[in-house]
């Protein structure tokens, strides 16, 4: 792949937290099986992002990855897809 066809990895996810400055925590859901039992459970993770369109709690938004912006920060905020009801 050359560098203008390389592809960012995005994910959705629910902002858990914006009360850091221009970062959000971001909590990721996803379901899969357990390899032994089969039984389908939920798997969750939190990132955090760089937030630059005011994300709020409870929105729901699409990360994408970049390079390291700080020690824990490797996303960034790309679009809100929906506003949380306040």
């Amino acid at each position: 792949m050359s560098d203008n066809q390389k592809q960012t990895r995005t994910l959705e996810g629910r902002v858990i937290s914006n009360k850091m400055d221009k970062t959000v925590t971001v909590l990721i859901e996803r379901q899969e099986q357990h390899p032994l039992i089969g039984k389908i459970i939920r798997r969750s993770t939190k990132l955090h992002a760089q937030d630059d369109l005011g994300a709020n709690e409870g929105d729901l938004v699409r990360i994408a990855e970049c390079r390291p912006l700080s020690k824990t920060k490797h996303h960034r905020v790309v679009e809100i897809i929906t506003r949380a009801n306040v």
